[in-house]
């Protein structure tokens, strides 16, 4: 089973990147599932739309995760309840609309996948990602490989959680720092591992913010409307392979591109 996740789109550029490099990663790997963090997607790099939901999909994203921003835009209460393959954070409160993990049957397998928010440095509201997981895999059937997009802030939570599931879930693959982060690996009972993905969008930002605003922010420590950059692009993603069987990643690759590391076919 191939999957590629792509991490956290960011605003228009990194919409219009993702679709760029989509086919050309179809290509190159063909994978059975894509998962895409759709948090940061809208215009001003917070939340996501109806029209990029539905754009998304029609060029061949299987699963679209959401994170800390997925309220941003007012008009997703309209659609996600009505779209089961856009997930928001499963710990967010019971009664939340929309659903916290999608269940997919593909031609090698059924896979469920979990979008899953940490708490530290986080929201204070978000129930405990590790009883929450713990829950949903009651739920899932055993015979699912599940996967795990866990949008936390620090690399301990992460790590933590990814051993508390090893050999429970296929991969714990974390995202929301926007900086990918070279420790991909498999863990010892069989789990795919790597404390952030990356982003996809301005690759000469501050995790793909306008970085003149940002630096503004930290000098004068006064409030700072904060845009998404322009320019030069970047794309990260992680590439998984995994055994149907065993449920057991065989097999993880960091994906990076950006204009100094082109695609090379």
């Amino acid at each position: 089973m191939k999957m590629l996740m792509v991490g956290d789109v960011v605003g228009k550029l990194g919409c219009r990147t993702l679709l760029e490099y989509l086919p050309k990663l179809k290509n190159a790997f063909s994978p059975d599932l894509i998962i895409v963090n759709g948090e940061n997607a809208a215009d001003n790099g917070r939340g996501i739309t109806q029209a990029i939901t539905k754009e998304w999909f029609e060029h061949g994203v299987d699963v679209i995760t959401l994170g800390n921003h997925t309220w941003a835009k007012p008009e997703i209460f309209d659609f996600i309840d009505g779209e089961p393959r856009l997930i928001r954070p499963l710990n967010y409160p019971i009664g939340t609309p929309g659903e916290g993990y999608s269940l997919l049957s593909t031609e090698n397998g059924l896979v469920a996948v979990i979008s899953l928010m940490g708490r530290t440095f986080m929201s204070s509201l978000l129930r405990c990602p590790f009883q929450a997981v713990d829950e949903a895999l009651k739920e899932i059937p055993s015979s699912a490989m599940v996967v795990v997009d866990f949008h936390a802030e620090t690399t301990s939570e992460k790590q933590s959680l990814a051993w508390y599931l090893d050999g429970r879930v296929s991969a714990v693959i974390g995202t929301h720092t926007h900086v990918q982060t070279a420790d991909e690996r498999i863990l010892k009972k069989g789990t795919g591992y790597l404390t952030d993905v990356g982003m996809v969008g301005p690759y000469d930002g501050v995790i793909g913010m306008e970085k003149e605003a940002v630096i503004r922010r930290y000098l004068t420590q006064l409030p700072v409307r904060f845009e998404v950059a322009d320019g030069r692009t970047q794309f990260n993603a992680v590439y998984l392979e995994v055994d149907p069987e065993s449920k057991k990643t065989k097999k993880i690759n960091r994906v990076h591109i950006d204009d100094d590391t082109p695609f090379i076919d």
